[in-house]
């Protein structure tokens, strides 16, 4: 099994020096690489392999010779993740890639002869770097990726292969739905309410002044990037703040179950309203739900995703009764079939908790992982809704082949 840690890193001065031009190295490389691909495929219609790539590192060493400062695997490895970026594209993974910029996070990827030696990081061509080490894991280190944030840290993310299998997965054990909320963040299907720390809110002041700031300042003046460096603090500091937050829930809400339901939001399509697109991209549903799924994987357990037309918040679970429709400020309401009063979010989670335990029983392991990645059929040709009628549940999986009615 392969794992990643990232560590804060301390080089000197002239170690600095020599990670940006390595930085500015691949940077350049990527973006001609990708533009020549891009330019060979509008030509000839067929594009460039990575080997094809690799092959023109020594004529571009001879005409650029800073070329020759990082090490020859990193400029192999730009190669590598430029192929890995197109083949996500034509997989329908991601979008067409783009182009690095200067001014963004930069990073260089160190895939061999890196030793993690106590508190020093030993990395080619740059020798012992200082490494700020939280923890040791166990298992042989595959390669490093040093980054430069904004704000002008250095982190080194360091891949492990433990060399373990992965768990096995037991679906024995307590079961639990989430809904992902603003008012609070994560409401269960226990009744537990977490609430949403809001840091950019929090923030938002601070950041204000710093950028009123910035703008005063002459462009390209050395004030100028100082105040930009004062914001990207700020930034920083809202980030680590999120991250630390969205951490320590998971990892509760792993510990305490083995079968985690979740619902599958378009938070992409969300931020499209204005008056709470602030609001949703504070909340970071997008990186808690990424945060769960790799943790329940690493410990053997289900994490199961819910289409997100499933009416978890219009259903009774109890009668499963659905009521026509349910305005975002109705907060509690009472079922007129069964009279029983609801709490719209942890009726919420207690419908995507029953969905997904449904989903397991029906459709297994193997037909929940067909359906997270889209083979035959996909999601988004996965409907799932009750009826108030019949009482049952109906699933029309065209993926799985378990079209029909399934009792609750």
């Amino acid at each position: 099994m392969l794992k990643a840690y990232k560590y804060r890193i301390y080089p000197t001065n002239k170690q600095k020096d020599q990670l940006i031009r390595s930085m500015g190295s691949a940077r350049w490389f990527y973006n001609y690489a990708l533009n020549l691909t891009s330019q060979t495929y509008k030509e000839t219609g067929k594009g460039l392999s990575r080997n094809d790539i690799i092959k023109l590192l020594p004529g571009l060493k001879k005409e650029h010779e800073w070329l020759s400062e990082p090490p020859s695997q990193c400029l192999q490895q730009v190669a590598l993740d430029l192929s890995s970026a197109f083949l996500n594209f034509f997989e329908k993974r991601a979008k067409y890639p783009n182009f690095k910029k200067k001014h963004n996070k930069q990073s260089i990827r160190f895939p061999q002869r890196v030793k993690l030696q106590g508190d020093y990081l030993k990395l080619p061509k740059l020798g012992k770097v200082y490494c700020k080490v939280s923890r040791l894991p166990e298992g042989t280190i595959k390669s490093v990726t040093v980054s430069l944030t904004p704000s002008g840290q250095f982190y080194a993310s360091c891949l492990y292969d433990n060399g373990k299998e992965k768990l096995t997965i037991n679906v024995d054990g307590k079961a639990i739905g989430i809904d992902c909320g603003l008012s609070h963040f994560v409401i269960t299907s226990d009744g537990s309410k977490h609430g949403n720390p809001k840091y950019y809110r929090k923030y938002e002041t601070k950041l204000a002044k710093k950028q009123k700031q910035l703008s005063r300042k002459v462009k390209g003046s050395k004030n100028r990037n100082k105040a930009r460096i004062k914001i990207a603090k700020v930034h920083a500091k809202i980030t680590r703040c999120r991250e630390d937050f969205l951490h320590k829930l998971s990892r509760k809400l792993v510990d305490e179950n083995q079968v985690i339901a979740v619902e599958n939001l378009a938070v992409k399509n969300m931020v499209k309203n204005h008056k709470l697109a602030k609001s949703i991209s504070d909340a970071g549903w997008g990186q808690f739900c990424t945060l769960l799924k790799y943790k329940a994987e690493w410990e053997g357990k289900v994490y199961i995703e819910v289409d997100r037309f499933f009416p978890s918040s219009k259903t009774c679970h109890v009668c499963l009764n659905q009521v026509g429709s349910l305005p975002l400020e109705i907060r509690e309401w009472t079922c007129l079939n069964c009279q029983t009063e609801h709490d719209r979010d942890i009726n919420a989670a207690i419908n995507i908790r029953e969905e997904g335990l449904r989903l397991l029983s029906q459709c297994g392991l193997d037909g929940l992982r067909r359906r997270a990645t889209g083979v035959a059929g996909g999601p988004e040709r996965d409907r799932f809704w009750s009826s108030s009628k019949t009482k049952q549940r109906h699933c029309f999986c065209k993926a799985l082949n378990c079209e029909g009615r399934i009792p609750r």
